[in-house]
């Protein structure tokens, strides 16, 4: 079992009956959502909200149930990965393209675990790139802001084009190194115009769930 699924499988064990669970998205999330319907088939009664289109598709593959947000007043639980997370629960995400829609949901969950392989638990975020997710409209000049506090950026692009969220929006990849002041960062990057939000993830999750070669490690505030 490779650290990711050891990670995965385990944080749904904090599925409970009749929860409504956020489904995060990403390669250790996966497996989560994949135990969780081996649950749901063995008589577990849950209902999901999915982060993204692709943990929609994954989800009701599998059998899931999903509800749409607008269909419920809160959501006990999310369960997602992360691209870096620190040793007070401070993430990176958003290297899945969904950072907002993972988000919005992480800020209507009463709580939320973080699943990771160990390579992901670090020191100090910085080294994997922050995403930003900035409308279309204007987007070089919003760009050309973000590197105005000293990163360097790259606009997302896949099969040749740039890649475009679930949202219609654009995502900029920005390498700031160590980030030293990650509430600074977040408040600052959040209040240029054409930026819609960012994957720096600040006093949501409650538990992170690390998966190593053969134990894992339990990280909580």
């Amino acid at each position: 079992m490779n650290e990711k699924q050891r990670a995965g499988e385990e944080a749904a064990n904090y599925v409970q009956n009749g929860m409504i669970v956020g489904l995060g998205t990403g390669s250790t999330v996966y497996w989560t959502i994949l135990e969780i319907a081996r649950m749901v088939k063995e008589g577990l009664d849950i209902k999901g909200i999915a982060t993204s289109t692709n943990t929609e598709i994954l989800a009701r593959e599998n059998g899931i149930p999903l509800l749409s947000l607008e269909e419920v007043s809160s959501i006990d639980l999310t369960i997602d990965g992360a691209d870096e997370l620190t040793e007070d629960l401070t993430l990176i995400k958003g290297g899945g393209g969904a950072l907002l829609r993972e988000k919005i949901i992480a800020y209507h969950s009463t709580h939320m675990i973080v699943v990771a392989d160990s390579n992901k638990f670090v020191k100090k975020l910085g080294t994997f790139p922050l995403p930003v997710e900035i409308v279309p409209f204007g987007y070089l000049k919003t760009i050309n802001a973000l590197k105005k506090f000293g990163c360097q950026t790259a606009i997302r692009k896949k099969d040749g084009s740039f890649y475009v969220t679930d949202n219609g929006n654009y995502i900029v990849d920005c390498q700031f190194g160590e980030i030293d002041y990650p509430s600074t960062l977040h408040d600052n990057l959040n209040q240029v115009p054409g930026v819609v939000d960012n994957g720096l993830f600040i006093g949501y999750a409650a538990k992170a769930i690390i998966g190593q070669e053969s134990t894992i490690t339990y990280v909580e505030k």
